[in-house]
């Protein structure tokens, strides 16, 4: 009987993930890495209240990923500064969603999740987004 192995003997760490998000980042066009200028990528285990709250989600394992900030579409240089924007990547719920849904490999799911919050930082639509996630996979 062969024995399989996994890439991790324990659940991956805020570090594994960031670096997941990191290898991700730079499997995607180089046009589509540039336009995200400043964005701040962070891992965190769980949302806040503060977010679950704001976004009306009761379920801390129902939101893998976030963008603040103002999309690049729709800041004003003659307005009042933006604060940086961020693209949060959840460990935990991620996690849990690849657990469920076993026909996908951690890898593939970080990057789906990075992806489609990169797009909401550049104000693209879900067309947009997927046809960059199809140009990656």
């Amino acid at each position: 009987m062969s024995e399989t192995h996994t890439p991790f003997g324990k659940a991956p760490s805020l570090d594994d993930l960031a670096a997941m998000a990191e290898a991700a980042f730079l499997t995607l066009p180089g046009g589509f890495r540039k336009l995200t200028g400043d964005v701040v990528f962070r891992i965190d285990d769980f949302p806040s209240d503060d977010v679950l709250d704001d976004l009306g989600i009761e379920d801390a394992f129902g939101l893998t990923g976030l963008y603040q900030g103002v999309d690049i579409g729709h800041r004003n240089s003659f307005g009042p500064a933006a604060g940086p924007s961020m693209i949060l990547l959840y460990r935990r719920p991620i996690l849990d969603e690849w657990a469920e849904h076993g026909e996908i490999t951690l890898e593939e799911l970080v990057t789906h999740v990075l992806v489609h919050e990169i797009g909401h930082h550049m104000g693209l639509s879900d067309a947009d987004i997927d046809a960059i996630e199809a140009s990656v996979g």
